[in-house]
């Protein structure tokens, strides 16, 4: 058997084959005792939506880390990680990753594209992506240095922002500074080439919200993290060509 070494093409070949599965179904009376059990085991984690698993007699829940649990009926055992199958060709498929990008397909549909620093191609668009980004890592300044190249090729970013640093970081601000500002397109741009800007922190700006989604619902790690529209995430930098090829342009 073979591992597949490309993962987000492996991913997006599964999506319409599990789209129908995630939406599936389970008896509302299993889902609670599920999750009453499971909170009871561990108080302190959340946990997702049950939904059925292709294996019979097992449910899969993921908690607040984005790990998938396997569970039991009663909720009285489960299996911690991610389901694998096998295909005819001896491949190995990782189907919890196919469904969780489903979830974070959802989760973007949910936000709202006028709390992200966008930058459109001039022409039609053909695709869009939406990064998770800081504005001092080196990753994150080499990719918006694409961003000519991205947009004439038809490719549309949106950003959401993400301060590797936390909430209370100097990275933060400088994040903020971009969003609060009046050409928050030409502001995001000026920090990442490094530039002195005066910081300027507005009320209700929506980076702790960014921050908050891409811990909870993305497990972003680093950044740029790069998320397609449906929901597969590459965490790292690709190069124009890649990203083509990847979103099928």
């Amino acid at each position: 058997m073979t591992l597949i070494k490309k993962p987000l093409a492996l991913v997006g070949a599964l999506l319409s084959l599990l789209a129908p599965v995630a939406l599936a179904e389970v008896d509302p009376e299993v889902a609670k005792t599920i999750k009453a059990r499971l909170q009871a085991g561990n108080p302190m984690s959340s946990y997702g939506d049950v939904r059925e698993s292709p294996i019979k007699g097992l449910y899969e829940v993921v908690d607040g880390n984005n790990n998938s649990l396997f569970v039991t009926a009663d909720g009285s055992h489960f299996i911690f990680g991610d389901l694998f199958e096998v295909d005819s060709g001896g491949r190995f498929a990782n189907l919890s990753e196919a469904r969780r990008a489903i979830r974070r397909s959802e989760a973007l549909g949910a936000q709202s594209v006028e709390d992200m620093i966008v930058f459109s191609p001039k022409g039609k668009t053909k695709a869009r992506i939406y990064v998770f980004t800081d504005v001092d890592c080196g990753y994150c300044r080499k990719l918006h240095q694409d961003m000519p190249e991205l947009n004439r090729r038809g490719i549309e970013v949106r950003y959401l922002a993400f301060p590797r640093a936390g909430l209370q970081s100097l990275g933060y601000r400088k994040l903020a500074t971009a969003w609060c500002s009046d050409d928050s397109n030409k502001t995001l741009t000026a920090l990442k080439n490094r530039e002195n800007v005066p910081l300027n922190v507005c009320k209700d700006n929506p980076v702790a919200a960014h921050f908050k989604l891409g811990n909870e619902t993305f497990g972003v790690r680093g950044t740029p993290t790069i998320v397609l529209e449906d929901g597969r995430v590459a965490p790292g930098y690709l190069p124009p060509a890649t990203l083509v090829k990847e979103l099928g342009i």
